[in-house]
């Protein structure tokens, strides 16, 4: 199965925010749309980052300032983002999921956001692959295909 599957079924719907929003702002984003991060834009919608409520918790347990609300994306956001293939395994993207500890990766043809897949998606894709093999293996032990 590949990530193109997985957003065939999902979307493509990707939510943003701009660099120079608020903590408060991208706060806000997570919980009325009920999502894990936000893909991160500059003044010319180009992608300059990625932020996880994660990142909001970790700016303040390092002591951001009292007005931590008012604190811009851009100075908590992780700016090295990884990004995936329409055209990459679901094993793949699980794999670098794993080893670098992220849980959302940006899906991108060609310079142009194309989704957002999260560790559920890849889970719960993984998840229907098994059972649809499953499934076919016991129709096969218990001989409902003809030979």
């Amino acid at each position: 199965m590949k990530v193109k599957d997985i957003l065939k079924v999902k979307g493509s719907k990707v939510y943003t925010i701009s660099e120079n929003s608020t903590l408060m702002a991208a706060t806000a984003k997570f919980f009325s749309n009920k999502i894990g991060s936000l893909v991160v834009t500059n003044d010319k919608d180009e992608i300059v980052g990625i932020i996880s409520p994660n990142d909001i918790l970790k700016a303040v347990h390092e002591g951001c300032t009292e007005n931590c609300a008012l604190q811009r994306v851009s100075e908590v956001m992780t700016k090295n983002i990884i990004c995936a293939s329409e055209e990459d395994s679901i094993d793949y993207i699980q794999a670098v999921m794993t080893e670098n500890r992220v849980r959302h990766i940006p899906i991108m043809e060609k310079n142009e956001l194309k989704g957002l897949i999260s560790i559920g998606d890849v889970v719960s894709a993984q998840i229907n692959v098994r059972e649809v093999e499953n499934r076919y293996l016991i129709d096969y032990i218990e001989g409902k295909y003809p030979a």
